[in-house]
């Protein structure tokens, strides 16, 4: 059984209407063998399981080992730009999501994919195949702590 420290919470950087199958494919074309999420909360606020809780997804480069990942469907507007649009039913699934994996994972961290971000860690250099995410548009921190 994995040692699981964090879950991670994504937003797929993707239009609203994308769906499941989309985001799978995407992660094909990548090359990845495993998804980048553990689950994934479609516009509904149906949740998909895509990898087992055992398996390595690859949600957070350094930290997949000891994570959990999980995503909304969304997170840009029409222009492209990170925005938190969470519909009502992707909020409601995604707490009680969150509920179940801490109950299960006590001790792991409930964040954000930006909370490892490596302004977060390293005074703002940034590695050159880095960037400063903002994923998942919103403070998951704050919105979970209560979890």
């Amino acid at each position: 059984m994995r040692n699981i420290e964090r879950i991670f919470v994504h937003c797929t950087a993707s239009r609203q209407s994308a769906t499941v199958n989309d985001i799978k494919a995407e992660f094909k074309k990548n090359g990845w063998k495993n998804p980048g999420y553990h689950y994934l909360i479609d516009k509904s606020g149906v949740i998909s399981q895509l990898l087992d809780d055992s398996g390595v997804s690859n949600g957070v480069k350094g930290y997949n080992s000891t994570s959990i990942n999980v995503a909304y469907i969304g997170g840009i507007d029409d222009t492209g730009k990170g925005v938190d649009n969470r519909t009502e039913e992707q909020k409601k699934s995604l707490r009680n999501l969150l509920k179940i994996l801490h109950k299960k994972y006590p001790d792991a961290e409930i964040m954000g994919h930006r909370d490892i971000s490596p302004d977060q860690n390293n005074n703002g250099i940034v590695d050159s195949w880095e960037r400063i995410k903002e994923c998942p548009c919103f403070n998951a921190k704050e919105e979970y702590k209560d979890l």
